[in-house]
């Protein structure tokens, strides 16, 4: 046995007895944190090896010197029955062009052939008593040297994992290492080393194709998500730095317009001079701030630009700054000068509890919020405006269920006389008695409605549901004057839906009267209305059924188009009444005499053509006198009452019959 050789051979990691190698040997070399060694394949370890440790057996006392191979080693070499000699397998050994080792069970080199020397930078006969461990770094990391010593002791078939190693002349190269053993009786493994540098090299330029946009040179989304994931693990902020995590999400404003006119040459040569402005920007960030962030193109027009240990919402403020200001000097394309502008949504948060599809999330609503807001700017992502939006987003998803849920309810406001304060009719006010937010007005849920269809389901039931509650306080109350219900109708249901017919339908089934049906559309949804909306309007007013245009004086005011339409009632919007008074100097509440010569015009225009008016919002007994001194017809507001449930408006005709 060579004098080196002893049981420490295979010492554990860290505590390697051959940290002070003579020159020439060959030293693990750094590997960077994105090359970390790890076994390529699992580890197979056969299932008729016992699970209790066996004692590790100690080397032959008979062993010959180590300058040749012995005759009992190599026996293993050849096939029983070969006619092949010691010799021969002896000389392919040392000719072999893979590099090639016998080590004992303690780990230590008994034979290692030219191949292997060369590899090493030292003579195969200087590898002879070495460590075969700490030649090819196989104690760098627990998980391979607890592998490599289970094939030492028998108990596992073979160890398969990749290196990368360091030339005595400087140069690193990417190594395969295996390690089998040998037949029982020899009491020894197999170490063979094949170089895959060429094979790594290719990989790396595939990966680097895989995970670049070839047109701007920039990562691609695939590694901008693997880099964002990773730093969102714990073990990346645990052990230092701030602990957060920023984004700036940026989107080109009209560049589909470059693409369509242009063309999509241009358009590529456009994203690439952004990619370089972006690029820049980061690198002025990083000498600022000692980290540079992360510029990727995402696809499209789309860029991010990711701040790993962000100090603050500020220093994305500022980067999203600089980006802007950047994309302000025009682009030379060519001799073709483009200007573009950007609109970047700002996410900035801990780390800790954060995902990466939570922070993207967050960050495609908040440029939603840029492009909305005028883009051409940033925006920072806001918890309130989002919860906003996500409240809005479930009710838009449960509104159709809602509805077949009878989840709705109505509740009617009077419409008083202003002359004798006698209730003429109501207005059918719709809520949602919503299971998680409680009862929600129209405001909350109509607009959602008109955008996705639904608002053509609940009209009708709206409309039936206000039918059948008018003709019941008919019944209930013969003796009161009959009073009508007004119903809002959006433009939608005109559109999408056989409204004539559906409201021919309903009275017939109530027995409701035609003329105690009022149907409340909005100015900008009546005015300039042609073709089918018109038609229909004409229809029903034929029918009987009183049209009225609701928030008048807010929007298209077109008032020679008024005379041509079917319409029966004016309701003033409500900021006119308001406007009625206003804070004085002596801090007093005072007539807006502006506000009431408008609304006294309007009043008589509305007479001179033959319609009634109705004043919303009226909350003061003095509104209440000026408006009936000018010659408005009926008011609606909280001086009258509320919206109150339908029992509340049976007491209220009890009272007045």
């Amino acid at each position: 046995m060579p004098p080196s050789a002893s049981v420490s051979a295979v010492s554990p990691p860290g505590t390697s007895p051959c940290a002070g190698a003579s020159p020439g040997t060959y030293a693990p070399a750094e590997t960077p944190l994105d090359t970390l060694d790890t076994p390529e394949s699992p580890l197979d370890t056969p299932a008729s090896i016992p699970d209790t440790p066996e004692s590790m057996p100690g080397v032959s006392e008979s062993l010959p010197d180590a300058s040749f191979i012995p005759s009992d080693v190599p026996s293993a070499l050849p096939s029983a029955g070969t006619s092949a000699s010691p010799g021969a397998f002896r000389a392919a050994f040392g000719a072999a062009p893979l590099p090639m080792a016998v080590v004992d069970r303690e780990g230590l080199v008994v034979i290692a052939n030219e191949s292997l020397g060369a590899l090493l930078g030292a003579g195969s006969a200087a590898l002879v008593g070495r460590i075969a461990a700490d030649l090819v770094d196989l104690a760098s990391d627990a998980r391979t040297w607890h592998a490599y010593r289970e094939v030492l002791r028998g108990r596992q078939a073979r160890l398969r994992c990749t290196r990368r190693l360091k030339h005595p002349d400087g140069h690193s190269l990417w190594v395969q290492v295996t390690v089998a053993p040998l037949p029982p009786q020899e009491e020894a493994v197999l170490l063979s080393i094949a170089d895959i540098s060429a094979r790594r090299e290719l990989q790396a330029r595939l990966r680097h194709l895989q995970m670049h946009d070839p047109v701007t040179r920039l990562p691609n989304r695939t590694l901008f998500f693997e880099r964002l994931s990773s730093a969102l693990e714990a073990e990346a902020y645990e052990e230092g730095g701030t602990g957060r995590i920023g984004l700036c999400y940026l989107d080109l404003d009209g560049f589909k317009a470059v693409n369509d006119t242009l063309g999509h040459r241009v358009g590529d040569r456009l994203l690439a001079a952004v990619a370089e402005r972006l690029t820049r920007c980061a690198d002025e960030a990083g000498y600022a701030r000692g980290a540079t962030p992360l510029v990727a193109r995402l696809g499209g027009d789309e860029f991010a630009l990711l701040v790993e240990d962000s100090t603050g919402t500020d220093q994305l403020a500022d980067l999203a700054e600089s980006v802007l200001k950047s994309l302000q000097a025009p682009f030379d394309l060519s001799g073709q000068r483009l200007s573009v502008s950007a609109s970047i949504g700002v996410v900035e948060r801990r780390a800790a509890g954060t995902s990466a599809t939570h922070l993207m999330q967050a960050a495609d609503t908040t440029l939603y919020w840029a492009k909305a807001d005028g883009k051409g700017r940033w925006t920072l992502f806001d918890p309130e405006r989002n919860a906003h939006r996500m409240t809005r987003q479930a009710l838009s998803s449960t509104l159709r269920a809602a509805i077949d849920r009878n989840e709705f309810a109505l509740e009617y406001q009077p419409l008083v006389g202003m002359e004798d304060g006698g209730v003429r009719g109501v207005e059918a006010l719709v809520r949602w008695n919503h299971p998680q937010f409680g009862t929600l007005t129209p405001n909350r849920f109509i607009g959602l409605a008109e955008e996705d269809g639904s608002i053509v389901q609940l009209g009708r039931w709206v409309l039936a549901t206000a039918c059948r509650q008018a003709r019941r306080w008919q019944l209930d109350h013969p003796d009161a004057v009959p009073i009508f219900v007004s119903v809002n109708v959006a433009v939608r249901q005109v559109w999408d839906s056989d409204l004539v017919a559906d409201v021919a339908e309903i009275l017939a089934e109530t027995g409701l009267a035609p003329h105690l049906l009022q149907l409340e559309l909005t100015e900008s949804a009546v005015m300039g209305s042609a073709g089918r909306p018109l038609q229909a309007l004409q229809a029903l007013s034929d029918m009987g059924v009183r049209i009225a245009i609701d928030d008048f004086g807010t929007g298209y005011s077109n008032l020679a188009y008024l005379s041509r339409l079917p319409v029966s009632v004016l309701k003033l919007d409500g900021s006119f009444v308001r406007g009625f008074q206003y804070e004085g100097p002596d801090g007093g509440a005072h007539p807006n005499p502006a506000d009431e010569v408008i609304v006294e015009a309007l009043i008589q225009l509305a007479h001179r053509l033959g319609l009634t008016v109705t004043a919303e919002c009226v909350e003061t007994a003095s509104q209440a006198t000026r408006l009936r001194g000018i010659g408005c017809d009926t008011g609606q507001g909280w001086l009258y009452s509320r919206p109150v449930a339908p029992d509340r408006i049976s007491a209220l005709l009890t009272a007045n019959s």
